[in-house]
């Protein structure tokens, strides 16, 4: 007879959920126990909570089906909720296991009691708290099937110490995830004609639109019509590089992005939104669609929206062939490294079938010129803006994935949030290559400061800006975790360095010091 540990890790295993992230304590030991009890389930322990749901995270992005994590009450939960945002905006599904308190302790009011349910509210996805070990089962494959409902997101399941030890528990048959809706003939009829108008026109792809049959479409509409094209700015999972249209994304910066809008008196949306800034600027608009633009929603996230865009090609470009980018790398430079020609080293050497976890902030704004003609690969994108998802995610793609090569390309400042993924990457043996772009600087925040018409700042502004006094050793500091390390201050030391990582088993980081930009 099962306890409720080894029915909810029997009943996430027979729903096709194999690994679990976890950052386990007390309320947990029972799940824990239960892992040698339910060996297909693969438990991957993390040293801080965020660094178990950013790889869950980066783990479905890859995979398309959820991983679980295994977090210790709301501390546990809370420590986690900054990847569970960029997890939510990514429409990641992510499976949280929550262990609590028994339930007759928890009017005892014990240090580490917390309101769990209201944490979980943040992640805007299903909650639930399992009350029997007749129902942990149940509630386990629901959840797995909230998480996987389109267009995918956070289950929550609460897990009472005194359910998880508890006998006469059962598993429970997975349940059958909802599916996203079919096109609407008419909205597919009704762009058809917007595109034939003669007006500008702008489509603007997010989602699922942003793999591979999805920008075939999109291209095949572009070549057909005239329209222009873009990406979301951060995209949860891009296709990219030679054979694959190469289709420019959104820019970061309101000022790229208008430039990139204007003019154009239609949007077209493809599982995506309307684009807005990131912040609020003084004296500027928060809505970057164009006064007087017309929005048009092709497909939204809870509908198939790839079948959207190939039935809108079909509809405006029968005989027209999507336009793959053409194989072309850049030449390997040589000198000092810096902003620009980093970018070039990866381009040239970036190998087939990569996966780029991609944080590089400030450093990587010239990235994607440079990895436009590069073998085809993937990008995952800071989805959500809260920084120290690049080596999480890196994580969960690696073992999503573990015959095609990581490429974990990270901004040094938003490394320390989650610098102990090192450690996890170092434990399971994983083929990732961590670039760290160390420029001793919070750059993005010293180019805001003047944006949001704050000045320049004085002394006092410069010190929570700069990243030196003392500077970080991230080549020791990787080592120290068990990560192979070496330090790049030249394009031929990086390029020599990168393919040597790249060739070989295992995590490696190099410590790329680039000057920073601003």
């Amino acid at each position: 007879m099962a306890n409720g540990a080894q029915a909810l890790l029997t009943t996430l295993v027979d729903c096709g959920v194999q690994v679990c992230f976890a950052n386990p304590g007390t309320s947990e030991m029972h799940f824990v126990a239960a892992l040698d009890a339910v060996p297909q389930m693969h438990g991957v322990l993390c040293l801080f909570e965020g660094v178990a749901t950013g790889a869950a995270d980066g783990y479905a992005r890859i995979a398309g089906k959820p991983a679980a994590t295994l977090l210790h009450l709301g501390p546990g939960l809370s420590n986690g909720l900054a990847n569970l945002h960029n997890a939510r905006r990514a429409h990641s599904p992510v499976v949280n296991i929550i262990g609590d308190h028994a339930g007759y302790h928890k009017k005892y009011d014990a240090p580490l009691e917390s309101e769990v349910e209201s944490l979980t509210a943040w992640t805007h996805g299903w909650t639930r708290r399992t009350t029997g070990g007749d129902e942990v089962g149940r509630d386990a494959a629901e959840a797995v099937a909230a998480s996987l409902t389109g267009p995918g997101g956070v289950a929550n399941l609460i897990l009472p110490a005194d359910i998880s030890w508890g006998d006469g528990a059962t598993a429970a048959a997975p349940h059958t995830p909802g599916s996203p809706s079919r096109p609407d003939p008419a909205v597919v009829a009704e762009i058809a004609t917007v595109l034939g108008s003669g007006d500008p026109v702008c489509l603007l792809l997010g989602g699922p639109a942003t793999g591979a049959p999805g920008l075939a479409a999109a291209d095949r509409i572009a070549a057909a019509t005239g329209a222009r094209t873009l990406v979301e700015t951060f995209p949860a999972r891009l296709t990219r590089g030679a054979g694959v249209p190469a289709i420019e994304r959104l820019g970061y910066l309101a000022e790229q992005a208008g430039a990139q809008l204007d003019g154009i008196k239609h949007l077209i949306v493809a599982g995506t939104r309307p684009p807005v800034t990131f912040f609020a600027y003084p004296d500027r608009p928060s809505d970057l669609v164009p006064d007087g633009a017309v929005v048009h929603h092709l497909a939204g996230l809870d509908t198939d929206v790839v079948a959207a865009l190939q039935q809108l090609a079909d509809a405006v470009a029968p005989d027209t062939a999507a336009r793959g980018a053409p194989p072309a790398v850049p030449d390997l430079p040589d000198g000092a490294l810096d902003a620009h020609n980093w970018g070039q080293v990866i381009g040239a050497l970036l190998p087939a079938h990569a996966i780029i976890s991609d944080e590089s902030n400030t450093s990587g704004l010239l990235l994607a010129g440079a990895t436009a003609g590069s073998p085809q690969h993937d990008v995952l994108a800071l989805t959500g803006g809260a920084i120290g998802q690049g080596l999480p995610v890196a994580v969960g793609a690696a073992i999503a994935a573990p015959k095609r090569p990581v490429i974990a390309l990270q901004a040094d400042g938003s490394a320390a949030y989650t610098i102990s993924a090192l450690w996890t990457m170092a434990r399971e043996g994983l083929n990732i290559t961590v670039v760290l772009l160390n420029n001793n600087a919070y750059a993005i925040l010293r180019m805001e400061l003047a944006r949001v018409g704050a000045g320049a700042g004085g002394p006092k502004a410069a010190q929570l800006l700069d990243l030196a006094r003392p500077e970080m050793d991230f080549a020791s500091i990787a080592q120290g975790f068990g990560v192979p390390a070496t330090v790049a201050v030249t394009c031929e030391e990086l390029a020599e360095q990168f393919a040597a990582a790249v060739a070989a088993p295992g995590p490696h980081l190099i410590d790329a010091r680039i000057p920073t930009a601003f």
